[in-house]
């Protein structure tokens, strides 16, 4: 009978975690429509998710959540679940499938480590820099790009958890 109760809370950390990355999915889904990218693909996709999680994972941390830690492990494990199925469906084969999505996962960390410090201080100009220096983004629309990932990040840090 106790188990129950444990069981039940991990699922609640679960299902936040996984609403809040279906709309990631589906924020990430209406910008690239908007022509940011020179190429619209997997490395496209993945960096505007990529952003957009981090995004969510610095607002729980900043706002010290209830178990922040264990929504954001969650929000984790569904983007590398993600990546491992999305690769699988690019068509990489099951013996390299793993060194791919370290790869990515990498990449990911390393967003973590530029992109913080930028919404810690909340430099605009740092953050066009970063968004210049990622290999399939359109230069000239960089700006723009700019101020509707970091609208985004002001309506996410006014929210709620969901």
């Amino acid at each position: 009978m106790i188990l129950q109760y444990f069981k039940k809370k991990e699922n609640e950390y679960k299902d936040v975690a996984d609403r809040i990355y279906l709309i990631i999915l589906h924020k990430s889904k209406k910008l690239i429509k908007k022509n940011y990218f020179e190429e619209v693909n997997f490395n496209s996709s993945f960096e505007l998710i990529s952003i957009l999680l981090i995004f969510y994972l610095n607002r729980n941390k900043e706002k010290n959540y209830n178990n922040y830690k264990k929504i954001n492990d969650e929000l984790v494990k569904n983007f590398i679940n993600d990546l491992d199925k999305t690769i699988r469906e690019i068509g990489i084969g099951d013996m390299s499938i793993g060194k791919y999505v370290k790869k990515y996962v990498k990449k990911f960390y390393y967003r973590i480590k530029i992109i913080d410090p930028i919404l810690k201080n909340f430099s605009d100009r740092d953050f066009i820099v970063f968004l210049k220096s990622l290999k399939s983004v359109d230069k000239k629309n960089t700006k723009k790009m700019a101020n509707d990932l970091l609208g985004i990040y002001q309506e996410i840090k006014n929210k709620s958890l969901i």
